[in-house]
């Protein structure tokens, strides 16, 4: 953990303070606490003027969610930051404030963390500390551009997301979702803004006013965010002097990886990077990590709201490193070497070759009432498992369904998965029920870093739809690796 920050993919949260969807659900510093629990590092909090303009709050600005107090916020994090893990925790801030707000902001930080708070010794520095170096320290970065909802309709980010079931299966539902009616005003309230990420440049008077800001903010900003120039070459030039952070949207990121995937790369090798989702995801869902993870970006927000196979692939990255919310990247994302920069997109050579087999599970009888699954038989039983990764790596395979039994035993030797970089592989693994009269029921989850995998007989502990440890339910399993010759 001896690395500058920008080596390590770092566990991020997404609107870290909302309790459900993006639209109508409450605000509350619970989520936040559930969120640096889980060994989430960076957390991301909306502050705007309340309706007397005399104090902060936090909210999703311009929906119908309900603020919560600021200072709430901070005493929990300051509580509970760092109860999971040592090591730093991010602030990163959408500061809609006038200057006299942000003065107000600059005391409640300086008197909530006091010690705690991590204040640079320059106003650009030339590398970013490590973690180690960090440890027990709270960091605040801003000012991330503002996250209006970008011009994709909803259904083409269905399309999106059906494309991606093909391999994966069809996505856990989720019951919470607002109305239609409601995520149609939502989108129309957006319309006129939609144009542009970045704000308008400031009056007269209010350069009048920033300049007589208190100046005790600007100095506890220890991760500068970078304004955009909207220029993608520009934007990922790299300042052999300072670094920096710069934050994307997702589907401006996506558009980027296909024109400046390698400039991405160098990027992240000196910068911070940060992906959020795009605000169209009312409901909380999730775009694929895999996507930033690729190219190196280190915070991948996900919105920990929600729930489904993507926030599951969050989950299980940062399962790596102990759970310490600090993940560190491969070798091949940091090789600097133009002539040997890394290219996801390419035909890769086989590094290794896992081989999964699994024999048996049990537990759900304990776990689950008897008439969870099937009210008048046991439940029947399959498997999937598969590897997320690279496309060349990524592939799902499923055993047979064992017919009534709640210890089903499969004895299911899956072929070899061929993979071109292991480094990057999370295994996944799915319980479901089959049912032919409706939708399967769902029997629990997990992924784990192929990189920390033990060769061997292991029990494997799943997971329920949100991530969460099941008491009793455990699969056992055995993992073999073999050399990329192997047939």
């Amino acid at each position: 953990m001896g690395s500058p920050l920008s080596h390590y993919f770092i566990y991020t949260g997404h609107n870290s303070y909302l309790t459900g969807n993006q639209l109508s659900s409450g605000c509350s510093e619970r989520p936040i606490v559930k969120a640096l629990l889980d060994g989430v590092r960076v957390i991301e909090l909306d502050l705007w003027p309340n309706a007397a303009k005399d104090q902060v709050e936090v909210l999703h600005g311009r929906t119908w969610t309900s603020p919560v107090e600021l200072i709430k916020c901070l005493e929990a994090i300051k509580e509970h930051a760092f109860t999971s893990s040592p090591y730093p925790v991010i602030l990163t801030l959408e500061d809609h404030l006038t200057p006299d707000l942000q003065a107000k902001v600059a005391k409640m930080l300086k008197e909530t963390f006091g010690d705690m708070l991590y204040i640079s010794e320059s106003e650009n520095m030339e590398e970013f500390p490590s973690p180690d170096e960090l440890k027990g320290k709270v960091i605040i970065s801003t000012k991330p551009p503002k996250e209006y909802l970008q011009t994709k309709s909803h259904k083409e980010e269905a399309a999106d997301d059906k494309a991606e079931e093909g391999v994966w299966g069809e996505e856990i539902s989720d019951d919470r979702a607002p109305s239609r009616q409601m995520s149609e005003q939502y989108s129309g309230k957006y319309e006129a803004e939609e144009a542009g990420e970045e704000e308008p440049p400031d009056g007269e008077a209010e350069k009048k006013a920033r300049q007589g800001a208190d100046n005790e903010y600007k100095r506890l900003i220890a991760i500068q965010l970078t304004r955009r120039k909207h220029d993608m070459d520009e934007d990922l030039k790299v300042d052999p002097e300072k670094v920096t952070r710069m934050s994307l949207g997702e589907k401006a990121y996506e558009k980027a990886i296909v024109s400046h995937g390698a400039q991405i790369i160098r990027f992240t090798q000196r910068n911070l990077l940060r992906i959020f989702p795009r605000s169209t995801r009312i409901t909380s869902s999730n775009y694929n990590p895999m996507m930033g993870w690729r190219y190196g970006a280190q915070m991948v927000a996900a919105n920990m709201q929600g729930h489904g196979r993507k926030l599951w692939l969050t989950q299980g990255m940062f399962r790596a490193n102990g759970g310490c919310g600090y993940v560190k990247k491969p070798d091949i994302l940091m090789n600097s070497d133009p002539d040997k920069l890394f290219d996801p997109t390419a035909d890769l050579p086989v590094k290794t070759r896992l081989k999964v087999t699994v024999y048996m599970g049990d537990g759900w009888r304990f776990d689950f009432r008897k008439t969870h699954f099937d009210k008048c038989s046991p439940p029947d039983f399959y498997a999937r498992v598969g590897i997320a990764g690279v496309a060349a790596d990524t592939r799902m395979e499923q055993t047979r369904v064992m017919m009534d039994s709640w210890i089903p035993t499969w004895d299911h030797e899956f072929g070899e998965f061929p993979l071109a970089v292991p480094e990057l592989a999370l295994l996944r693994v799915e319980v479901h029920e089959s049912d032919n009269h409706q939708k399967d029921d769902f029997g629990g989850q997990t992924c784990l870093p192929v990189w920390e995998l033990r060769p061997g007989i292991r029990t494997v502990r799943l997971c329920d739809h949100k991530g969460q440890p099941l008491r009793s339910v455990k699969l056992l399993m055995r993992f073999e690796f073999f050399p990329s010759s192997s047939k």
